[in-house]
């Protein structure tokens, strides 16, 4: 049976100060393999997503899927149901919580009359209005172009409807012929982005070759989009990265220096939130926004404990870096907002994530913990050298000073005598002065 929730409508016209362009109709379709929960949940989830493209969303429709239906996912009946409920809703826009195929998107909004957009087309648009890194920015105008090649009939079909005929005889309809210049151009366009991009790629390689001989441990933060990682770096390191109740708020990393308890210094790396059902087009741009998390010591896991999808957001998080390819690291899991967990919630979270911390960003609970574990963390990376640093050598005296973790010192007349925990990338430069 379809359900019609009407919840979604905006009070005003205003979204932030900003005026809404379009009336969106949001589709959400319950998968076999979904419990109705989880389908609310995601359609929930693409309500966000809308209105962080600041679309007003007038109404939500959920319809459960029994069989695949090639032409709509859905059947024919249902479909045109939906596309009623859009007219009575005065909807400009279709906005379908799913992938649509080229000919399915043709489909439906021939069907409906009106523009009709997916999940993947809506979080590429919302990549593409926040990246600021080049890579970045030039990895998303691929990944749209890529989307939007097989889906340029859609621009000019109404050409053909106007003219319903061909353009002579013999001829070709003035759309048809738009349609193959219209190709040629963004097939052009892809090719100069991924040169572009290469060229980006190598200039990025050397930049990535000078950071792995940084002596400094790297710890990044990594979870599902709007958890709260950006409020975490930000009070950790008194850093001023933007904080927004929207998924998506931060795409480009955001890297800052903290000092832990005992001196040692890591640097926090914050990055993009993670989503369920990530476009594929989407996983290179990924990539070289979560460069910090390649290159990262280990991983720092913010969740939202107070979440009803906390453990579906987890598993995200885990399949995502599995695609982007880093392999399993050491991770400390956060959850966040504890300050808004009754204890009752508390113990059932404890149960399901037994070695994580509670903390909270906004009343500073469990930060003090954290910083330990921190310690704890970036200590298990370091090992135990004996040094004599000659007085002539006070250069290295500061950068061991600056990198490592002093044990004991004295000043003899052949030097100073140093016991260190030395990170990895410091091992090269004091091995000349190290003694049995």
């Amino acid at each position: 049976m379809t359900n019609i929730n009407k919840s979604y409508r905006y009070p005003n016209e205003l979204v932030d100060g900003e005026k809404i362009v379009l009336k969106a109709l949001l589709v959400g379709f319950q998968h076999q393999d979904e419990t109705p929960e989880q389908a609310e949940d995601l359609l929930n989830e693409l309500a966000e997503l809308t209105n962080t493209l600041r679309l007003k969303n007038v109404a939500a429709i959920s319809a459960k899927i029994r069989n695949i239906n090639n032409t709509y996912i859905i059947g024919s009946g249902k479909a045109k149901e939906i596309c009623e409920a859009a007219h009575s809703f005065e909807a400009e826009v279709i906005v379908i919580n799913d992938f649509l195929t080229p000919s399915q998107q043709r489909n439906w909004e021939t069907l409906a009359d009106c523009a009709v957009i997916d999940r993947q087309e809506v979080i590429l648009d919302i990549f593409a209005a926040r990246a600021k890194t080049t890579e970045a920015v030039l990895q998303i105008a691929l990944a749209k172009a890529t989307y939007s090649l097989p889906r340029l009939k859609r621009q000019w079909t109404h050409l053909n409807r106007q003219r319903g005929m061909a353009g002579g005889l013999g001829g070709r309809a003035e759309g048809e012929q738009q349609l193959e210049i219209d190709s040629r151009l963004v097939r052009d366009k892809i090719l100069k982005l991924k040169q572009q991009i290469e060229k980006v790629q190598q200039q990025r390689e050397v930049q990535r070759h000078k950071r792995l001989q940084k002596p400094i441990p790297v710890a990044a933060i990594v979870g599902y989009t709007n958890a709260g990682k950006s409020s975490l770096l930000n009070v950790m390191s008194h850093a001023d990265a933007l904080v927004e109740n929207k998924l998506f708020a931060t795409l480009d990393p955001t890297v800052r220096r903290i000092s832990l308890p005992g001196g040692q210094d890591i640097l926090l790396a914050d990055t993009v939130g993670f989503i369920r059902n990530l476009p594929h087009l989407l996983v290179d741009a990924f990539k070289s926004t979560l460069e910090e998390t390649l290159l990262s010591d280990y991983l720092i896991e913010v969740l939202d404990a107070t979440s009803s999808e906390i453990i579906e957001h987890h598993e995200t998080t885990q399949k995502v870096l599995q695609e982007i390819g880093i392999e399993r690291k050491q991770t400390i899991v956060l959850l966040n907002k504890s300050d808004l967990v009754p204890d009752n919630k508390r113990k059932e979270l404890a149960s399901h994530f037994p070695d994580a911390l509670f903390i909270s960003t906004k009343t500073g609970e469990g930060l003090e913990e954290l910083r330990n574990e921190l310690t704890l963390q970036t200590t298990a990376l370091l090992d135990v050298m004996q040094v004599i640093i000659p007085h002539s050598r006070y250069d290295i005296v500061a950068q061991i000073r600056k990198n490592c973790s002093i044990e004991a010192q004295a000043y003899e007349e052949d030097g100073v005598h140093l016991c260190i925990k030395v990170p990895d990338k410091m091992k090269k430069i004091l091995t000349p002065f190290s003694v049995e």
